[in-house]
């Protein structure tokens, strides 16, 4: 089932009217027709919805069950990603929003291999936020994760230290030890930061400012993981605790 996402100001009494691209994608492209369903999210709800009727320049869709869809996490994952090179950040974005993050925040690391200038940090934020939202409507999400502006390594420690839970997948002495004490900390409602660094790795200097700002070090297993990899599976690793012990 399609999911379309909207504003308040779509909605009218039991019915949103849809503009815009999503309504050449709904007439032209899918060819959908008068009493075809799809998904409306809207304030982190989905609503199942019901095509009424075709206008001139937007489609009219009528409410037929509220709150039919809730897929939501019960927990907030903020990725803290180290900027990748090539299009690893898309990848990144794809995957880790399918996955059930709430936001991404783009990390400026000492071991980066690409530098952003910064004349091209807004078109690049443009371009990852529309790869968030293709991603969360073929996923079906509830929100629209965001990708937030590029920061500095001191800025995202500053953002990290205010969450309730702050992960840094490193080398543990302790192994998947770290990693089980760690998630046993998870409760329902909880801001979870995670940190990955770039190809490069960590700096042993970020390392210790990390640490510093209530980071706890979790191992994701035996192997060398890169980058992307690291990203798909800290999320996954908290996904997973999250559906299995803090769900319904």
């Amino acid at each position: 089932m399609y999911n379309f996402f909207v504003k308040e100001n779509q909605k009218q009494n039991n019915c949103y009217f849809i503009d815009g691209a999503d309504y050449n994608h709904i007439k032209n492209v899918l060819r959908m027709n008068v009493g075809d369903t799809f998904l409306v999210s809207e304030n982190g709800a989905s609503n199942l919805c019901e095509i009424e009727s075709f206008e001139n320049d937007f489609v009219v869709a009528k409410i037929i069950e509220e709150n039919y869809n809730d897929t939501n996490l019960p927990i907030k994952i903020h990725l803290f990603q180290g900027l990748p090179k090539g299009d690893k950040m898309e990848l990144i974005i794809q995957k880790t929003v399918e996955l059930g993050v709430e936001s991404i925040i783009p990390v400026e690391m000492s071991r980066c291999v690409v530098k952003i200038d910064d004349k091209k940090k807004k078109s690049k934020q443009q371009r990852w936020q529309a790869i968030s939202e293709s991603a969360a409507k073929q996923s079906k999400r509830n929100t629209i994760p965001e990708i937030e502006e590029i920061l500095t390594y001191k800025q995202a420690m500053a953002r990290a230290s205010e969450m309730d839970l702050f992960l840094v997948p490193y080398e543990s002495k302790n192994g998947m030890e770290d990693t089980k004490n760690a998630l046993s900390q998870l409760k329902g409602g909880m801001s979870v930061g995670i940190l990955i660094g770039p190809e490069g790795g960590f700096d042993e200097k970020e390392v210790d400012l990390a640490f510093a700002n209530g980071g706890k070090v979790i191992s994701l297993g035996k192997r060398i993981l890169r980058t992307e990899t690291a990203a798909i599976t800290s999320v996954s690793m908290c996904m997973l605790h999250a559906e299995m012990y803090l769900g319904e």
